[in-house]
């Protein structure tokens, strides 16, 4: 089903919080430094929120290049490079993402995203240095990070909750099988575009108890907490409920013969 043309997009949020302000600061002092050097500066993993608000900081300080990589073309969490306008992209200068892949020693093992997320952050590193962590087909997972996070993990990480895994680098990062991820997309009607209509969608629940999530503060829409129930929803936005899982709102396509609104979502894993 595809969005429609009037499909509506969320605006830019500006910063909510003084950790948000701080991003904004150092993605600006990246631009400045990137002007100073002549040679591209790199932020850490930044969430989709953050990107946004990183990407706001470069067009406020009018740097007219950048390049977003993730370590392969849908990444989640990504790292941000900048570059002067009139200074070229040199080979060496490509996104220092590195890919590890983490395989489980045990025929049956199989690797959850929190255990491996826990495991990596147990040995010291900052949630920054860290990309998106995608299963594999055999059980094992393929990790993205930044260096010098990668020696560390290379070297230290052998187990990941009750599985012992064997980390090593995948010099020619993520294979295609693991690069076309395979989203369920799933399909709902709508009789509004609020969002206790999404939640209760999404999550096979009643509009009360979706609401009921948001005003006990257990709902975010792009990492901002919401607190209205009747909020709009937009094409775009993720939904994290707390103790349910995230949500991204994948497309609002047109009207059923009842006026109802059909929109598709997926379930991160």
């Amino acid at each position: 089903m595809a969005s429609s043309s009037d499909a509506r997009q969320r605006g830019f949020v500006p910063p909510q919080n003084p950790e948000e302000q701080m991003l904004m600061r150092r993605v600006e002092e990246l631009c400045r430094r990137a002007v100073y050097t002549g040679r591209v500066c790199w932020t850490d993993f930044l969430s989709d929120r953050q990107q946004q608000l990183a990407q706001a900081a470069v067009n406020r300080a009018g740097m007219g290049v950048c390049r977003w990589e993730g370590g392969y073309p849908d990444a989640e969490r990504r790292v941000l490079g900048i570059l002067p306008e009139d200074a070229p992209w040199l080979e060496d200068e490509l996104a220092p993402v590195r890919c590890i892949r983490l395989q489980v020693r045990s025929a049956q093992g199989k690797l959850a995203h929190r255990d491996c997320l826990g495991a990596v952050l147990g040995l010291g590193l900052d949630r920054r240095s860290l990309g998106d962590i995608l299963p594999d087909q055999e059980g094992g997972a393929y990790l993205f990070c930044l260096p010098p996070a990668d020696a560390l993990i290379l070297q230290q990480l052998r187990q990941v909750g009750r599985e012992t895994v064997e980390p090593s680098l995948a010099e020619e990062g993520l294979p295609e099988a693991a690069d076309s991820r395979a989203r369920r997309i799933q399909t709902a009607s709508l009789a509004s575009l609020r969002l206790d209509a999404a939640l209760a969608a999404m999550l096979h629940c009643s509009r009360e108890e979706a609401a009921q999530l948001v005003r006990t503060g257990k709902v975010q829409a792009n990492h901002l907490e919401m607190t209205s129930p009747h909020a709009a929803i937009y094409e775009g936005d993720i939904f994290t409920i707390r103790g349910k899982g995230r949500f991204r709102l994948e497309s609002i396509g047109g009207k059923s013969r009842r006026d109802r609104i059909f929109i598709q979502y997926y379930q991160y894993e």
